[in-house]
This record gives C-alpha cells, sequence and structure tokens, in this order.
C-alpha cells in the first residue's frame, strides 16, 4: 500500500508541474514579444520627426529669427528663436506644412522685422501658404493673418495650387498659374496671376489686406 501510495503521489507531482505551464503564460509571453515590437516602432518614429527638412537665419534691424523645421511628410514640426527682442528670447513652437522658403522684412516701416515662412500642401495640388510672424513693439512675436483665397471671386477663378511667394518693395506677391475649365491637372494653360498684399493693423494683430490683382501673359 505504501508503495501505491508514493506512485501515485509522483503521478500527482508530474501532472501538476505540466498544467503550471498553462495558455495564460504563453499569452503573458506573446504580449511581451508584442511590446518589444511596439518599442521599437516608437523608437524609429521619434528618430524620424527629429529630421531637420528646412533651416535658415534671418537677421534685420538687430533682430534675427532661427527658423528650423523638423520631420516628413504633409505635418512638420516648426520651432522659431527670436533674438534681439527687449531683454527676453522669444521661442515659438507649432505644426506646419513643408516649408519652400523664408524671408525677413520690415514690412509696414515700423522698426521691427517680419518673418515670413512660404509653405505648401502635400499633394499633386501644392496649395500654398504664408505664415507670418510680427514683433509686437519689439517685445515678442505674434502671428500675422493671411487670407485664404475666397472661392468665386475674381482672385480665385482659376485657382489649383502651385504658389509662388515673394516680398518686393515692402510688399508680399503672390503668383501662380490659372487653370481654364478643360485644363488637364497640373497642366494650366490660363495667364499668370499676381496678387499683391499689403500689411496692416488689424483689431487683435496685424494682417495681409489683398490690394491688388492682375493677370499676366507667359511670353
Amino acid at each position: 500500500m505504501k508503495k501505491s501510495s508514493l506512485l501515485a503521489s509522483i503521478i500527482l507531482l508530474i501532472v501538476s508541474a505540466s498544467c503550471s505551464n498553462s495558455p495564460s503564460d504563453m499569452k503573458n509571453s506573446s504580449e511581451a514579444d508584442s511590446q518589444t515590437d511596439t518599442s521599437v516602432k516608437v523608437v524609429s518614429a521619434t528618430a524620424d520627426s527629429s529630421l531637420v527638412s528646412f533651416e535658415k537665419k534671418l537677421s534685420l534691424q538687430g533682430i534675427s529669427y532661427d527658423v528650423v523645421v523638423k520631420g516628413k511628410g504633409s505635418i512638420q514640426q516648426l520651432r522659431i528663436i527670436t533674438t534681439g527682442l527687449k531683454g527676453s528670447i522669444d521661442t515659438a513652437d507649432m505644426e506646419i506644412d513643408p516649408v519652400l522658403n523664408a524671408e525677413i522684412e520690415d514690412l509696414d516701416h515700423d522698426g521691427f522685422p517680419e518673418l515670413l515662412i512660404y509653405t505648401h500642401s502635400a499633394g499633386s495640388g501644392s496649395y500654398g501658404k504664408v505664415v507670418g510672424f510680427s514683433p509686437n513693439k519689439g517685445k515678442s512675436i505674434s502671428l500675422i493673418y493671411f487670407p485664404e483665397l475666397e472661392m468665386g471671386t475674381a482672385a480665385a477663378k482659376g485657382y489649383q495650387g502651385h504658389d509662388e511667394f515673394a516680398i518686393v518693395e515692402s510688399n508680399l506677391l503672390r503668383r501662380f498659374k490659372t487653370y481654364q475649365s478643360d485644363d488637364a491637372n497640373a497642366i494650366p494653360t490660363g495667364k499668370i496671376r499676381q496678387l499683391t498684399y499689403q500689411l496692416k493693423n488689424g483689431e487683435a494683430s496685424k494682417k495681409f489686406v489683398l490690394v491688388k490683382t492682375i493677370e499676366i501673359s507667359e511670353k
């Protein structure tokens, strides 16, 4: 009887040991492997966002703007460090479309230069925008309002993106080729439209105002 009892105990111990490697333990092991894979992807995404896609330093009238854009794709990260302000360094961070160029000019002749950053949207349209900053009497910087083209207006007729921007004689010029009704995508045959904007004081901040529209025939 003692031998039978001992044998039964040994069999019970073997069964218990085999059950200890349960499906829940296997699930925990699988989850740990999954977490390891996820952490690798997160590190990779962080590394991509640190890529510098645009960088430029602009200075005028004792004020400097350090413009750095990081990341890739349709939405990127903009940082502007402004020095030369009255007693402080101003830093601004925001999401932004891919950047084409940046310029500096004292557009309203108040002694404090504005920073203009030209962007374009991702995709075939490549719609342009202007992200502008202006010093508040030299103390800090704030955004300048830039109006969207209103559909149905003469300025927007035939517009499908591919803008070019430039500062000329304290004015902001915007150019784009216009589309005829039967033009194929990315093949405009219309005239070049040039829009002229001037910087004005608004209620809460400065703003660009469209003051002139002309059509230019290609030679």
